[in-house]
C-alpha cells in the first residue's frame, strides 16, 4: 500500500493496482489470466467497489482477466488507449506514420469492448492519461495527479532495478521481448521521466520512490 495506490501481484512480477478514487476504486490493468479472483478479494479488503478498468496496453498479462471482471463487475467502466483498442480486437494492422513492424507479444484480445477510448490528457478519475508509444503502437501510463505515483505499465521494469524495455535485459529479458518499436519506447522512456514522477509503479516489479535518477541511468544505459 502507498497512498492511494494498493499493488497487486501474481507470481512475484506481474503487477495490477488498485487506486482509490473518491467514487470508488480504479484498477490499473488486469493481470494474468484466472486472476479476477485476486484482484476482486483485494477491492473487498479495501472496502470499495472497482468502478473502472483503466488498461496500459493490450498484452495478456495486462488484460489476462479482463473478460472475468467485466462479468463479475456490471457497470465497470473499461478504458483503453484509442490506438490499443485496435489490439484489443486482435487487428494487428499499422497506420501508415507508424514503425512497419509487427506487434510483438501476447495478444490473445478480449471479448469485452470498452466503454470509452483514451486519447493523451485525458483524465481518469485523478489519474491523468500520458501516451507512451513503444512497447505496443497504443501503449499509456497513467499519472496520479494528487502524489506524483507513474504507473508507466512495461515502459520501465524495476526487476533487478530500474530498466527500460527497448533491449532484452537479464534479470527479467520478458518485457523486453515483447517491445514492438524500441526506438519509439525510448523516447517514451525519455518522456516519462521528464514528467519527475515521485513514485514509479510498474508492471513488472516493486513499487520504486523517488524513482528519475534510476530511470535516467537506464535510458542512459540503453543509449549508449
Amino acid at each position: 500500500m502507498a497512498d492511494n495506490t494498493t499493488r497487486i501481484t501474481r507470481f512475484g512480477f506481474v503487477n495490477a493496482y488498485l487506486v482509490r478514487e473518491e467514487d470508488g476504486l480504479t484498477l490499473v490493468d488486469a493481470l494474468l489470466p484466472r486472476s479476477a479472483k485476486v484482484i476482486l478479494r483485494a477491492a473487498d479488503e479495501l472496502g470499495a467497489p472497482i468502478v473502472r478498468i483503466a488498461l496500459t496496453h493490450a498484452h495478456g498479462d495486462h488484460i489476462g482477466s479482463l473478460d472475468a471482471l467485466a462479468a463479475a463487475l456490471p457497470g465497470v467502466e473499461v478504458l483503453i488507449s484509442e490506438r490499443d483498442e485496435r489490439l484489443l480486437r486482435k487487428d494487428l494492422s499499422l497506420d501508415p506514420g507508424e514503425p512497419q513492424r509487427k506487434p510483438k507479444g501476447s495478444l490473445p484480445g478480449a471479448e469485452t469492448r470498452p466503454t470509452r477510448t483514451l486519447t493523451a490528457g485525458e483524465m481518469v478519475g485523478s489519474l491523468e492519461v500520458v501516451a507512451a508509444p513503444g512497447h505496443t503502437p497504443g501503449h499509456v501510463a497513467y499519472l496520479d495527479r494528487r502524489d506524483g505515483t507513474l504507473f508507466c505499465g512495461d515502459a520501465f521494469t524495476t526487476l533487478g532495478g530500474v530498466a527500460t524495455t527497448d533491449k532484452v535485459r537479464l534479470p527479467f529479458p520478458l518485457a523486453s521481448m515483447a517491445t514492438w518499436d524500441p526506438a519509439t519506447e525510448l523516447e517514451s522512456a525519455r518522456a516519462l521521466s521528464a514528467l519527475q514522477p515521485n513514485r514509479l509503479a510498474p508492471g513488472h516489479g516493486k513499487i520504486v520512490d523517488a524513482p528519475v535518477s534510476a530511470m535516467d541511468a537506464a535510458i542512459a544505459k540503453a543509449s549508449k
